[in-house]
């Protein structure tokens, strides 16, 4: 039987050793070792568990944290809809005290209105009957003046004629003359008459306009008041209106309320399922090796992408059960968890084809129609039962699930298990995952449940479903929400129409008043204006009769006899007059006096009612009326109803800042709780790190002691191997004595030993061990001398090839130094030539043959000792060397080696700083175009500075640098601004 498990505990074995007195022995050394590790590894596990539950407090403390600044967020939004309602309420209630306050108000104007109408009606009453009376008396007085006044006017007619009638003869000559004044009189009397009944009839017109412009507005005036009623009536109908539908919007708000709560608590809820689904999916990836990882999201990839259908999925995902089986399905399983459950073995050749293909990892799957399930008879009993039986899976995984688990029982412990195992041949496992094999292999120890992939599972899987229910409510709030949103719209809509067209009704309303106001006044200016005209028209009608008097009286003297005397009846009708008429006056002048008094009175009392007794009596009609107004009640009912909203959404408001209160103390208290038993579990976490640390340096000090007990015991070995060979039973002999005994046998044996000092006891082992070492060491010569053999070879292939590389090197620099030379200098020739040792002394040689040459086995690299240069400028005469040439020669020689090493091996770019300053012009335009033509073939870029225009010419892109007040500039220039700026350089320098 093979058993395998896990421990804490390690066992070491050592020599036995002869115990020293007052010593421990090598036993008890490992006991106490024994110990210090049981109670290290102890406080080891205690520290792992502390500081997973201080973990699990910090994550409780960064949740309370989390929940704390949450709520710390929604109580500020919770104190601004507070503060906001509680100014909406205080608005309110300042807006419902005004309209109470003016109710009232109006309803004391009302009462004292009523009052005042009542004893205003009263003095109306008494100052209209006097005026009724002074009136008929005032009429009387009239008449009666009126009546004086005519007959005034006739005695003064009468005694105008019987004076023009005296008169007549000593006026006219004959009674033709006096017909013909007459008719002359008479007719002047007549137009004026005709003007007088033409002004008669404008006025009656005037006056029948005035009355029906009185009627007119009499009938407007109660037209609009009529209207007036109406629209008060409507107003208040459209106010109760505004009222229902300002219910009605309140409750759908708060319905709306609700279900925004209710949106907000389901969304939270899917965010959290959603937190946990991640984490569990974190969780189950880490718990899952990378290759089969990888190769599982490979397949789902190849699933979507290839619309591959028949693949059911990971064992894993497939598999449900009870949480307290989790431990023992999964250890049954093991990697079989992760083996992919497809419809037949096509599926998989194809998904497998793709992953070699795409190189994404290794997957097993489990076709179902090829798997086989093995046929296994499990007994009936009470210490076990099969696996299979608690697993939940679909009736068509069965074959699959048979494969994985149905050889596996699970037993009550391991006891039974192995009692099982060996009595039935099966595969056992415990609820701790202990597995016993039908071969007789046993698998056990500590299983970690906290990082169950079923767990993570049936966390992902219920999550999941969670997560879709809720979203489903989600969507079923979302379109009640829509639904209410527009109810809200379509009444808030017809609340503006109903808002609008009451308002117009008040404005219209308020023009009605006007125009009410408007018309009392216009009609009681028309009614002074027909006073006015009747009075006229009376005064025209009184002289159409006086005229028609006179023309009557010329008529009758027309004919007549002309007498210069009167008749006897005439002078005593003329004797008669003077003193009527005089008599008449008087009488007229004490009526008219009386007439006047009572006209008086009767303008002051018209006065009084049109002015003051009238006017007040309609000023108190209309505050009764405005008084009796329904607009205002309805008003305070609006508002109220406004208030009572507003005061519910404030008490909602305190309401949920109450609650965030109380959930910050709530957390507070939790956070300063978890803080404290955190900080708890710290310190004991740091007492038993300590007692780790004193095990550790007990430990220490029992491995030291335990390492000079081992060295003591080297040293008694090699003394004893220093003895030489001893007889086989010299340890038995001596084991039994104690260290007196030891200690005196000793004593005596070196005692004897002395005898024997001058002889070298270590001679034979000597020279065995000189023997060895002189072996060695010619064996390391050996190996030596070849390796230097080797290396020797080596340092000389390396010195060849290194020749040659530098010899190749040099030939295509100088090839390409000779090609530039003569490109840059016409007629002109250069060459360069390596300077190499000759017999120890400096030399050169002209020649450069490119053939190989025999390698020196001192190396032909220390012969080189520089590089000469020969140019020859005019390409007669002799060469010339560096020291010989001028500064632009030199120059041209440098570009030349530049461009040579340039075109053997070139770089990306090449900076040259006014390499043009000390050039002739032929040189200039010989660089410039040689720059041309490499940037041009050899795909490389040149920047330059210059004064020059040569290389300007060939240049493809020109800055300019310059300075202004300690700061340099750089902008793109042209090439002709360029030219012009060194046309203007090199003037400026000539002079």
């Amino acid at each position: 039987m093979v058993v395998t498990g896990i421990g804490t505990g390690d066992v070491a074995a050592t020599p036995a050793t002869t115990p020293v007195g007052g010593e421990e022995t090598d036993g008890e050394m490992d006991d106490n070792r024994r110990k210090i590790s049981e109670r290290m590894s102890n406080a080891d596990n205690e520290v792992v568990d502390l500081r997973e539950k201080v973990k699990s407090f910090d994550k409780e403390i960064k949740v309370s944290t989390k929940g704390i600044n949450e709520t710390r967020s929604e109580k500020d939004d919770a104190e601004k809809k507070r503060t906001e309602a509680l100014k909406v309420v205080s608005q309110i209630e300042l807006d419902l005290r005004d309209i109470k306050d003016r109710i009232s108000s109006e309803k004391r104007a009302k009462d004292e209105a009523i009052r005042d109408l009542h004893s205003m009606k009263k003095e109306s009453e008494k100052s209209k009957s006097e005026l009724v009376e002074i009136s008929r008396v005032h009429a009387a007085k009239l008449k009666e003046e009126e009546e004086i006044s005519k007959s005034i006017m006739d005695r003064e007619k009468r005694l105008s004629i019987l004076y023009q009638k005296q008169g007549r003869a000593t006026q006219f000559k004959n009674e033709a003359a006096r017909d013909e004044w007459l008719r002359k009189e008479i007719h002047d009397l007549e137009r004026v008459l005709l003007s007088n009944r033409k002004q008669e009839s404008l006025l009656q017109d005037e006056i029948q306009k005035l009355k029906d412009e009185i009627n007119n507005l009499t009938n407007y005036i109660e037209s609009r008041k009529s209207e007036s009623s109406k629209l008060e009536a409507a107003l208040a109908n459209k106010q109760k209106d505004h009222n229902d539908f300002m219910k009605q919007k309140n409750a759908l708000q708060d319905e709306r309320k609700s279900f925004w709560k209710e949106e907000n608590s389901v969304t939270a809820e899917i965010n959290g399922l959603k937190g946990d689904l991640v984490k569990a999916q974190k969780s189950l990836d880490h718990a899952t090796p990378g290759d089969i990882r990888r190769g599982l999201n490979s397949v789902s990839r190849i699933i979507r992408d290839h619309n591959i259908a028949g693949v059911f999925g990971p064992v894993l995902e497939l598999v449900d059960c009870e949480e307290k089986f989790f431990t023992a399905v999964e250890v049954t399983a093991a990697n079989s968890l992760f083996h992919v459950v497809v419809e037949n073995d096509d599926i998989s050749t194809k998904i497998i084809q793709v992953l070699t293909r795409e190189k994404g990892g290794r997957v097993t799957f489990i076709p179902l129609n090829r798997v086989h399930a093995p046929n296994v008879n499990v007994p009936q009993s009470s210490d076990f039962v099969p696996l299979l039986k608690k697993l939940k899976f679909r009736p068509d995984h069965r074959r699959a699930f048979e494969q994985v688990f149905g050889r596996t029982v699970i037993c009550r412990d391991l006891e039974t298990a192995t009692r099982v195992a060996r009595s039935n041949s099966l595969d056992c496992i415990t609820l701790d995952g202990d597995q016993v094999a039908r071969k007789g292999g046993m698998t056990g120890g500590f299983y970690d449940s906290r990082r169950s992939r079923l767990k993570f599972v049936k966390i992902i899987r219920d999550n999941k479903t969670e997560i879709e229910k809720k979203t489903a409510h989600l969507e079923n709030v979302g379109k009640k929400l829509k639904d209410i949103d527009k109810k809200i719209t379509d009444l808030i809509t017809k609340h503006q129409q109903m808002d609008a067209e009451r308002d117009h009704a008040k404005s219209e309303l308020e023009q009605f008043k006007v125009d009410i106001t408007s018309a009392m006044k216009q009609m009681g200016a028309l009614e002074k204006a027909l006073g006015k005209k009747e009075k006229s028209l009376d005064n025209i009608r009184n002289q159409i009769e006086q005229i028609q008097s006179g023309i009557t009286m010329k008529n009758d003297e027309m004919g007549t006899e002309l007498i210069d005397q009167l008749t006897l009846e005439e002078r005593d009708l003329l004797s008669r007059l003077n003193p009527e008429i005089t008599g008449l006056k008087e009488k007229f002048l004490s009526c008219k006096n009386s007439r006047i008094e009572i006209e008086t009175r009767k303008e002051e009392l018209e006065t009084n009612l049109s002015t003051n007794l009238m006017r007040r009596q309609k000023e108190l009609e209309a505050i009764i009326s405005s008084a009796d107004s329904k607009t205002l009640p309805v008003e305070v009912e609006s508002k109220e109803q406004e208030l009572k909203q507003s005061k519910r959404t404030l008490d909602e408001a305190t309401t949920v800042l109450k609650a965030n209160v109380d959930a910050i103390n709530n957390f507070t208290k939790k956070m300063e709780q978890l803080k404290r038993q955190r900080d708890d579990l710290k310190a004991l976490e740091a007492k038993l790190e300590q007692t780790v640390q004193d095990g550790a340096k007990d430990l220490e000090q029992l491995m030291n002691s335990r390492t000079v007990h081992l060295a003591k015991q080297d040293e008694c070995m090699k003394k004893i191997r220093d003895l030489g060979s001893l007889p086989a039973d010299a340890f038995e002999a001596y084991k039994r004595k104690n260290k007196k005994q030891l200690q005196k046998l000793l004593y005596d044996c070196n005692e004897q030993l002395k005898q024997f000092s001058h002889v070298n006891q270590k001679a034979l082992d000597q020279y065995v061990n000189f023997t060895e070492q002189r072996e060695q060491l010619q064996r390391r010569r050996a190996e030596l001398d070849a390796g230097d053999e080797k290396i020797r070879e080596l340092i000389s292939v390396l010195d060849q090839r290194k020749d040659e590389s530098i010899e190749r090197t040099f030939k295509g620099v100088a090839k390409h130094f000779r090609e530039v030379f003569a490109e840059l200098v016409q007629g002109g020739h250069g060459y360069l030539v390596m300077m190499k040792k000759k017999d120890g002394d400096a030399g050169d040689e002209d020649n450069d043959e490119d053939g190989p040459r025999e390698p020196d086995p001192e190396g032909r690299i220390e012969k080189y000792i520089g590089v000469k240069v020969k140019v020859s400028f005019t390409g007669k005469g002799e060469t010339q060397s560096m020291k010989q040439l001028s500064g632009g020669q030199k120059t041209v020689v440098a570009l030349t080696l530049i461009f040579a090493i340039q075109r053997c091996d070139p770089a990306p770019f090449y900076l040259f700083d006014e390499i043009d300053a000390a050039l002739d012009p032929q040189y200039r335009t010989a660089v410039g175009s040689v720059v041309r033509r490499l940037a041009d073939s050899a795909d490389t870029q040149f920047i330059a500075t210059t004064f020059r225009p040569e290389i300007l010419k060939v240049a493809d892109k020109i800055y300019g640098v310059t300075h202004k007040n300690r700061v340099s500039y750089i902008n793109v220039v042209s090439k002709e601004q360029a030219m012009d700026f060194i046309e203007h350089d090199q003037t400026h320098n000539a002079s």
